[in-house]
């Protein structure tokens, strides 16, 4: 079935079509024992830096003083090994280990199931989209790497918006894309993505194979929730069927 003009999907895409385990393994192999010596697990280094990355990202979109992801991301290399109780993270590390996992992250591999995913929803006659807080080049490489053919006019980036999700204008920038009527679904595997997106006229799907727990106490609702991708795809087209 062709994809028709009142059915789409965007997806947030590091996180959740591209897996994190690349970089935390090159984290391991460049630093582990450098942390485990100063009583710092590398898996926890990793989420702490990334965490802290879209945090400052998030606030500095937020002032209006956007900067891209990946720049925020190496300039708080250091800061998150302090933040780590590491005294002198100068002396500790290197730019040459920051560069190196910089790299290892520009090499993140997607996720199984991507392909599947995207294919039942197009036959259930979606057209998929994808909205990144990462620069195009870079995150669009992550699928084609993969295998995955993406049409790049269905790509957006905040770069090009001038903020970051999740505010209310990046969800908006894709939503004045489709007609008033249409049926429009954002999927996450970060839970405040999805709701965010829900908040502003997306219905929200969320994956977790990443956070795990949905925490729906403070996130407060979700229309559909599934374990892997193509379990995602089947829960949208089948909430749609059912409308």
């Amino acid at each position: 079935m062709a994809p028709t003009q009142n059915k789409h999907v965007v997806f947030d895409v590091v996180g959740t079509l591209i897996s994190y385990d690349h970089f935390f393994e090159a984290i391991e192999a460049r630093m582990g024992d450098r942390l485990r010596s100063a009583n710092v697990g590398s898996r926890i280094f990793g989420y702490a830096w990334m965490e802290a990355g879209e945090k400052e990202y998030t606030y500095l979109s937020l002032t209006t003083n956007y900067v891209k992801f990946f720049d925020v991301f190496r300039s708080i290399f250091y800061r998150t090994l302090g933040q780590a109780g590491i005294a002198e993270p100068r002396r500790f590390a290197s730019d040459e280990d920051r560069e190196f996992l910089l790299a290892s992250y520009r090499g993140l591999k997607a996720r199984p199931g991507v392909a599947e995913c995207f294919a039942k929803l197009r036959e259930g006659g979606f057209t998929v989209w994808c909205l990144t807080s990462g620069d195009i080049e870079r995150v669009a490489g992550y699928l084609a790497t993969g295998g995955i053919d993406f049409p790049s006019e269905n790509f957006v980036s905040c770069d090009d918006i001038g903020v970051g999700k999740p505010q209310p204008r990046s969800y908006q920038y894709l939503l004045d894309k489709f007609p008033k009527d249409s049926d429009k679904w954002f999927a996450a595997a970060h839970m405040w993505d999805a709701a965010g997106a829900r908040l502003c006229g997306f219905k929200g799907a969320w994956v977790s194979l990443w956070e795990k727990e949905p925490c729906l106490d403070i996130f407060k609702g979700m229309d559909v929730i599934a374990g892997d991708l193509p379990a995602l795809a089947d829960g949208i087209v089948g909430f749609s069927s059912n409308q």
